[in-house]
Parts: structure tokens; C-alpha cells; sequence
């Protein structure tokens, strides 16, 4: 576990500072009901720190992911309180618990946070984590912001959850321009949430265009793809959508390679994290990429901000630093505008609010806390030794933003 609290000792120079130039500042305060009284004492600030468990995979498949998540949050949280780790006088205690991808240890880290007192907690990169912390947000009522986890039943679960963060139909709808009606297509995807979630998505973005969707789904455990590789080349469709995470990305598209897939049809894909521009290697020209973020791609004062807060910490931004940015704004946003105790006034402060993100301008849907912000789609062009990516189109966020749906 990590934790990092954050003391401000403003506040006690402030009131030295007010206390020095006050007029008369040895004289007695008037007596309640006397002449200069109101009749009753101000009530005093609340400084009690507001305790947040930011709950994300510092170990386990997807660890990767996670510190760029931590990393973002950091960069975030300096911004939005600006530097000071505090909002209107109380300071923001924060834990930092590892789930290593785990369901239950996620679960079993929100029940004893919200045991403590906690009221907000945030973070994971595992769709299936962020299920289960949405369950306990509901139950114990508590503020949940779900981080980089990219499947739609996060969004309009329940009240009490948002997220800060894409979801799997903002993916599949930057992927779909220029998809024919009525094409055939297959998913290949990891059969976890992640990958049903994106299976579900293709269905409703590219079904509803008559497309014929067919999946081909391989097991967490698998580590030799070619069976699954060559049930793509057998199925013969007209475009194949991956949807993968982890560190056996570069083994899978290796296997898709050496089968031929990228040579028979057309192959669409997300560009994931830095560490897997050259998996693709030399076959990148085959691929079409939608992209959720890469450093540089939307160039605004924000973006710029994380990168160097990222930066000065020794880190470097990638795929899911904005997820941790923005989630730190938006606990700021809660705190600031519904105190950091009163859960109901905190979700009230995040419905509907709209704000400049690393990605632009970004919107907390009310209706169901779909987060609606700007994707990219990009090329990988080499760059020495290596690759890079480069933009091609930024999608507008109403463009991509998925169906709205009641909140459950």
C-alpha cells in the first residue's frame, strides 16, 4: 500500500498574518448580546482531512497500466489544488491500495477504506475490478470514480458511480468511420470483461449498420496464438477488431502476422500503451488505429500540464495518464463543491459538469456519467529505431459519445 497525506501549514500562517494587522487586535471581543455582538459565534472551518482510497494495479497483468494511472492522479491532483493537496482549507488523505487485478482484494480494500471512513474512492484499470467496486459504491453508498477500465456497464450503473476515463463504444464508434454497411466483421479479443465488453460494443455500433459480428475470444491463460490466429484467416471476414491488453500483446499480434491475418483482411485496433508501438512493427501501415490518448495529441494548456507535472516526478505520459489526471479533478470538483462528506452533494457537483481535460473539453454526462471527450485515430510511423505515433483525425467527442442510457 502506498499512502501519501498531504500537510499544508497555510491556514496557521494566514491567521498569524490577519492576527498582526488586525486594529486593536489585544482588545476583548464584545460579549454575546452586547453592543457590537451578533448574538452568536461563527461557526468554525472544517479542517478534518477527506479521506479518498485510490484502489489500481501497482502489481498483477495490467500493472503497467496502473502506474501510468497513479502517475496521471498525481499530476492531477497538484494541478487541480494547486499544489497545496487541499480543497477549501481540508486536506486530501489519500491511500493508494494495490488490487494486482484482483476482484476480491479490490472489494475487500473498498470495505475496509469505507469501514475507516471513506467516503470516495477511485481508480482500477480492470473492468472486472471496477464491476465489483461499483457494487460496493452502491451498497455503502460512497462516491466511486472508476478509472482507466474501459467496459460500458460502468457507465449508468448506479448513481454513486462514474468514471473518469473512455468505455468500449467510444472505441468501437472512432474505429467505425469508414466501416461499410453490412460488412462482415469478427472480434478477437481476450474472454474477460474487457473483451466481452468490446464484442457487446461492435454488435451495437456496427450491427446496427448490418454489419455480421462473430467473435473469437481466447482464454486469460493462453500463451500460444496461432490456433486462435488462423480461426481469423478461416472466418474470412472484412474486418477484424482486436481488443487487447497486457504483456501478451506482442505474442498475439506476432501470431496474427505469422497467420496472414493482416494480409487477407482489413485489422482495426486500438493503439495501446508505449511499450507495444513495436509489436506491431513492420506490419503497423496494415492496421488502422483508433487511440484513446498519446503524448501530444491534443495539445492544449491542460495536456501540456500533466505531461510536465508527470515529467518533473520522473515518470513520462502515456495511454492512461489522463484517466488519473481527470480523476483527480473530478475528486477535487466533488470535495470542493459537495464538502467531501455529503455523497449526494458530491454526485449533484459531477452530473452535467464540463471542463477543460488533457483530452480538451469534456463532459460528465448527467444522465448516466458517460464521460464525453474527444478520440484520436493515428498511424505508427517509425522514428529511428523505433515507432511513433502520428496523428491522422481527432473525433469529435459528440461524435463518438455512446447511446445514453437510465441510470440502474
Amino acid at each position: 500500500m502506498r499512502t501519501q497525506k498531504f500537510l499544508v501549514a497555510g491556514a496557521a500562517a494566514l491567521a498569524l498574518t490577519l492576527s498582526a494587522c488586525a486594529p486593536n487586535a489585544a482588545a476583548p471581543a464584545p460579549a454575546p448580546g452586547t453592543a457590537g455582538s451578533t448574538g452568536s459565534a461563527a461557526a468554525p472551518a472544517d479542517t478534518t482531512p477527506v479521506k479518498v482510497d485510490i484502489i489500481y494495479s501497482k502489481t498483477g497483468p495490467l500493472a503497467a497500466y496502473g502506474e501510468t494511472f497513479y502517475q496521471g492522479f498525481q499530476a492531477g491532483l497538484e494541478h487541480a489544488t494547486e499544489g497545496t493537496g487541499e480543497v477549501n482549507g481540508r486536506k486530501l488523505e489519500i491511500t493508494y491500495t494495490d488490487d494486482a487485478g484482483n476482484p476480491d482484494k479490490a472489494v475487500a480494500a473498498a470495505k475496509d477504506a469505507i469501514g475507516n471512513g471513506t467516503r470516495i474512492i477511485g481508480g482500477t484499470v480492470v473492468s472486472g475490478v471496477a464491476l465489483k467496486l461499483a457494487e460496493q459504491a452502491e451498497q455503502n453508498k460512497v462516491l466511486y470514480i472508476s478509472g482507466p477500465a474501459a467496459t460500458d456497464a460502468v457507465t449508468g450503473l448506479n448513481k454513486y458511480t462514474f468514471r473518469s476515463g473512455r468505455q468500449s463504444l467510444q472505441d468501437v464508434a472512432t474505429a467505425a468511420n469508414g466501416i461499410p454497411d453490412g460488412a462482415k466483421v469478427t472480434v478477437f479479443a481476450q474472454n474477460n470483461a474487457f473483451g466481452q465488453g468490446n464484442v457487446a460494443a461492435v454488435k451495437a455500433v456496427l450491427g446496427a449498420k448490418g454489419a455480421q459480428v462473430s467473435e473469437v475470444l481466447v482464454p486469460e491463460d493462453v500463451t500460444e496464438f496461432t490456433p486462435f490466429a488462423r480461426q481469423l484467416v478461416d472466418a474470412k471476414p472484412d474486418l477484424v477488431f482486436v481488443a487487447w491488453a497486457g504483456a501478451t500483446s506482442g505474442a498475439m499480434w506476432q501470431a496474427v502476422a505469422q497467420q496472414g491475418v493482416l494480409d487477407s483482411t482489413t485489422v482495426s485496433t486500438g493503439l495501446g500503451d508505449k511499450a507495444t508501438y513495436g509489436a506491431y512493427g513492420a506490419a503497423s501501415d496494415k492496421i488502422t488505429f483508433l487511440n484513446h490518448y498519446f503524448p501530444g495529441a491534443a495539445g492544449n494548456d491542460v495536456e501540456k500540464a500533466m505531461i510536465e507535472g508527470v515529467e518533473k516526478a520522473g515518470g513520462s505520459a502515456d495511454l492512461f495518464t489522463p484517466d488519473g489526471f481527470v480523476a483527480a479533478q473530478m475528486i477535487v470538483r466533488a470535495v470542493e463543491e459537495g464538502g467531501g462528506d455529503d455523497v449526494d452533494a458530491m454526485i449533484s457537483a459531477l452530473e452535467g459538469w464540463e471542463f477543460d481535460g488533457p483530452k480538451g473539453k469534456t463532459q460528465v454526462r448527467a444522465s448516466d456519467h458517460a464521460l464525453i471527450q474527444e478520440m484520436y485515430q493515428v498511424k505508427l510511423v517509425k522514428d529511428g529505431d523505433s515507432w511513433k505515433p502520428e496523428l491522422i483525425n481527432k473525433v469529435d467527442a459528440a461524435t463518438v459519445a455512446p447511446a445514453e442510457k437510465p441510470i440502474g
